[in-house]
């Protein structure tokens, strides 16, 4: 029959044991209690060097309440006492995660910060013994950026298109000038566009806002909203060419003839000149398709103007273009004290084939035609 004062008598002799550093007698005190206490059980286990025995209750704890945060950092430091850094690394992350969650009880803070110590220095090990394994190869880009992934110090940016997602296609956040034989004659007519952009600027310095309220639908949910420090001036719009500003700018109609540019009815072409005034940001966010890439002819290019696209930045310079997967998610900022304008467009991605692209022209329209297209707010 379970007596509570004798076992409460036990668990005091236990606990005085310890703290004399009698480990083996508050062992021997415990295994006459019916159902000793597992913390304490696994700290005294601990103290006479058993770690298989502290294991296992911690293991009982953790069997009722998987998200113990002593029991976690004591495994951790179980795993460490028997040179299983990578388990105790598991537990230890555990026990920083749930108490980043629920927070953590004074007395466990020193404990934390010795765990998330050593997780720094473990993670720093392991980036060196990956560095040392491949330190003999050439720089490979896609080597690093896995390297860079596994060891946590970039993230998994994926497409998201927000109205629709095509399949299969690659995962790449920019593509490079040299992969398009289109790109170099554009990338000439550069002064000419600029010419052309600072004729119309002397008319006028602002355009309308990119991102605009219509009447028809909700507002898009973005702080540029009706506001012309991000502002757009169209050459094509809704596929077709906006003949006021093509009239005044042939330049620029006659490089947007050379990019392989969709034609389809309501929607594509879309091209424009984006402005970007100074301390401008935009926000975080993804475009609406994955079937194209997004252009940029870098046209005024002031210092501390960069695009994130993914993980990867990139800074505009005047005359060399920037192609990008605009369903990743990308954002934009000016710090400068300056107008950045560069000319935007968009293409094909070229891994969809002809056949590919007809189909998908029908089906855009199909989409447009059952009712108002979707506003375009990404770029």
């Amino acid at each position: 029959m379970n007596d509570p004062a004798r076992e409460t008598r036990l668990q005091e002799a236990a606990v005085a044991a310890l703290r004399r550093g009698d480990a083996d007698g508050a062992l021997a005190t415990l295994r006459e209690m019916g159902d000793p206490p597992a913390m304490l059980l696994a700290q005294a286990h601990s103290r006479a060097g058993d770690l298989d025995g502290e294991a296992a209750a911690l293991r009982r704890i953790l069997d009722g309440d998987m998200r113990n945060l002593p029991a976690l950092l004591a495994m951790g430091r179980n795993a460490l006492r028997r040179d299983d850094e990578r388990g105790s690394i598991s537990w230890f992350r555990a026990a920083l995660a749930q108490a980043a969650a629920t927070g953590a009880p004074p007395q466990l803070q020193p404990l934390l910060q010795q765990a998330q110590a050593s997780v720094a220095r473990s993670s720093q090990r392991f980036e060196d013994h990956l560095t040392a394994a491949i330190a003999d190869l050439p720089p490979l880009p896609r080597i690093a950026h896995a390297t860079d992934l596994l060891l946590g110090k970039r993230d998994v940016y994926l497409q998201q298109p927000s109205m629709f997602y095509f399949p299969g296609l690659p995962q790449r956040a920019f593509y490079e000038r040299k992969e398009f034989d289109w790109v170099a004659p554009m990338e000439a007519m550069t002064d000419a566009i600029v010419a052309e952009l600072h004729a119309v600027r002397a008319q006028e310095a602002d355009f309308a806002p990119y991102v605009q309220t219509a009447t028809n639908r909700p507002a898009p949910n973005n702080p540029l909203r009706d506001d012309p420090s991000w502002g757009a001036l169209y050459f094509w719009q809704g596929g077709a060419p906006v003949a006021e500003n093509a009239q005044r700018c042939p330049a620029v109609m006659e490089a947007l003839a050379l990019a392989p540019m969709p034609v389809i009815a309501g929607r594509s072409p879309m091209a424009l000149w984006s402005l970007l005034k100074p301390g401008t940001h935009i926000q975080p966010h993804h475009g609406l398709l994955n079937t194209r890439l997004i252009c940029h002819l870098p046209l005024l290019t002031p210092p501390d103007c960069t695009l994130r696209v993914g993980a990867e930045t990139r800074d505009w310079r005047r005359g060399e273009m920037l192609i990008f997967d605009d369903s990743v998610e990308h954002e934009a900022w000016n710090r400068s004290a300056d107008t950045r304008v560069v000319l935007l467009f968009e293409v094909w991605r070229p891994e969809i084939d002809a056949e590919e692209r007809e189909a998908l022209t029908r089906l855009f329209q199909a989409i447009d035609a059952f009712g108002p297209a979707q506003v375009d707010t990404g770029g």
